[in-house]
């Protein structure tokens, strides 16, 4: 037999000799198997190039927005434009939510802020073209700028400047004498056509922090002790941070940020109330609206280290069902050089609702984790977007240029977009073409917890999945705040739910068994060894689960587990002898 294979746009030509002496039933079943036998060994070898994802680009210039067919050879195929007003142009970012929802923020005139890219208005549209909710954020005392982010129940988070006088800086221990635009972000839920309620407000200027007035509430004589909060002092200007990115993760209920003249991202708190925004406590993490964790630039906050981003955008955690999934990624202008961008990716040093920080030194790592090459140079916007295969799709702004890359770094596909664009995303047929399941809901009855019906399930305690509880019900062993994802009934679009607070938990008894097994090294490469002598003589199990939840290895009384065939990301090794409680260890992979 010869045969010839046809894989993603390569042609393979392979013989195969059988002994004509030698009967097979059915030789169609043979020459199969024989072919998915030869694309494995192919893959494995490096010879069976990396595909492209998902099925639609979108990306705004001006007064049009365009969803783009990825498929298409020539990247030229446009499926959907909405041609917006021309006194409506985008004014930054754009995005689809279920459904074909598109989310846009808008070039307002007339606002009283000049910074730029000022909007001061964002548009919720149909698929048809039909404007949904056209929503103003400007006064002459604050104004929306850069940046959105379409939350899962239904509202939206706002950047925006709001304006403080040379008075009010002064009294806040600022030297730069003159007026102040800090950033606030608000979350606003959509009322009526032009109508919106503030649900959510928190405000850079409750969280300040300077060494130079001691008669003043906010002094600390020693800055880097306070990585919590932001130095007034530090590049100190009328548009002072700059804030150009954000985004919303469900399942830790915690805000990103970037700003773009600090060359830092942020993550705080989303789960208090706008009083404990406002203050020092409160909240999942029990520290109000305080940073809970900054990276990219130690010197914003006198701690000694290398500044890795300069000139940011774009802060997103990597979602679930991608490979990193939680890490923290920021789209560095200049972050190869002046005149090369990247993409820079890090694993946080999270610990439940809160980050590890040594006092004094710096918030880890001390470089990022994981970087993409752009392909080229932006000096500001920008975005990338990591996607379910590993591939990474970057938009190089002001250059007009989408680049999608490998997990080696290879360019699979690329497009010109005509004009500077802010961001750009990419999304499969299935996400476009069907509406979001409802956001599911938990009821708790005695140490039951129930999830709305839907087609999968998967729980979290404190913000870490826990690996196995994937029924509609889930029995709390502790005290905690859970939160359940599902699916849609086609798979796909993630819901997750509000968190709900357990407390029914009195006499959990202490872990036995996790002070008795030690983990090394984590992060690992590959090999994770497990410190077993304390259970000499004992039959236990270690499930292994992927990052979304899926078992996906499982031994009896083993010394050593191996997921070097795996993608880098998140594990979970959940340990049981049958006798003490069962628990999860967290293992990170990093080859």
């Amino acid at each position: 037999k010869v045969g010839l294979i046809h894989n993603y746009g390569k042609s393979y030509f392979f013989a195969l000799t059988l002994n004509p002496y030698f009967k097979l039933p059915n030789m169609k079943n043979f020459y199969l198997k024989c072919c998915f036998l030869f694309l494995a060994l192919t893959s494995s070898a490096g010879l069976v190039h990396a595909q492209q994802w998902g099925d639609y680009t979108l990306y705004s210039t001006g007064a049009t927005t365009v969803l783009v067919d990825t498929g298409d050879a020539t990247a030229a195929k446009i499926v959907k434009t909405w041609t917006h007003a021309s006194t409506e142009k985008t004014g930054y970012s754009s995005y689809l939510a279920p459904g074909g929802i598109l989310w846009r923020t808008v070039s307002r005139t007339g606002n009283s802020f000049s910074g730029g890219p000022n909007t001061g208005q964002v548009q919720k549209v149909a698929y048809d073209g039909t404007i949904l909710w056209n929503y103003v954020y400007s006064t002459t005392q604050y104004c929306m700028h850069h940046d959105i982010c379409p939350m899962p129940n239904g509202n939206v988070l706002l950047i925006a400047y709001e304006l403080k006088t040379a008075a009010e800086v002064e009294a806040a221990g600022g030297t730069l004498g003159n007026i102040m635009w800090p950033d606030k972000i608000v979350e606003v839920k959509p009322t009526g056509a032009t109508t919106g309620d503030v649900v959510w407000e928190w405000h850079t200027w409750d969280h300040l922090v300077q060494d130079k007035d001691p008669s003043l509430a906010n002094y600390q004589s020693s800055i880097v002790d306070h990585p919590e909060l932001l130095n007034i002092n530090y590049k100190p200007a009328k548009d002072w941070q700059h804030m150009n990115g954000v985004s919303y993760n469900p399942i830790l209920d915690q805000v990103t940020f970037t700003s773009h003249n600090h060359n830092e991202v942020y993550v705080i708190d989303h789960s208090t109330t706008t009083a404990e925004a406002a203050s020092h406590k409160g909240g999942n993490s029990g520290k109000g609206g305080d940073l809970l964790y900054r990276w990219g630039n130690p010197l914003a906050y006198g701690a000694s280290g290398t500044k890795i981003l300069n000139v940011t955008h774009d802060a997103h955690w990597i979602p679930e069902g991608c490979p990193n999934a939680g890490y923290l990624v920021a789209y560095n202008n200049q972050g190869i050089s002046s005149s090369a961008s990247c993409a820079d990716m890090i694993e946080t040093p999270i610990d439940g609702y809160t980050y590890k920080i040594t006092p004094g030194a710096a918030y880890a790592p001390a470089t990022y984790t994981k970087r993409q090459a752009s392909g080229g140079y932006n000096s500001n916007m920008g975005s990338s977007q990591q996607l379910p295969n590993g591939n990474t799709l970057i938009c190089i702004a002001t250059s007009g240029t989408i680049n999608e890359f490998s997990p080696t770094g290879t360019k699979l596909w690329t497009r010109s977009m005509g004009g500077n664009c802010a961001k750009a995303f990419r999304y499969n047929k299935c996400y476009v073409e069907n509406a979001p399941p409802a956001i599911p809901a938990i009821t708790i009855n005695g140490s039951v917890l129930s999830s709305t019906a839907a087609t999968t399930y998967q729980w979290y305690c404190n913000g870490v999945l826990i690996s196995g509880a994937t029924g509609q019900t889930y029995t709390a062993t502790k005290n905690g705040k859970y939160v359940v994802r599902i699916t849609d009934s086609k798979g796909c679009v993630y819901m997750y739910s509000p968190g709900v607070a357990y407390n029914g938990a009195t006499d959990i008894a202490v872990n036995e068994l996790e002070q008795k097994l030690g983990f090394y090294p984590n992060p690992t490469s590959g090999i994770v060894t497990i410190d077993n002598t304390q259970l000499y003589g004992a039959n236990y199990e270690i499930r292994v689960f992927d990052p979304i939840g899926k078992l996906i290895d499982a031994k009896k009384n083993a010394n050593q587990i191996d997921l070097s065939a795996y993608e880098n990301g998140i594990y979970f090794l959940q340990v049981s002898d049958g006798i003490h409680t069962t628990f999860t260890k967290r293992i990170s992979l990093v080859k």
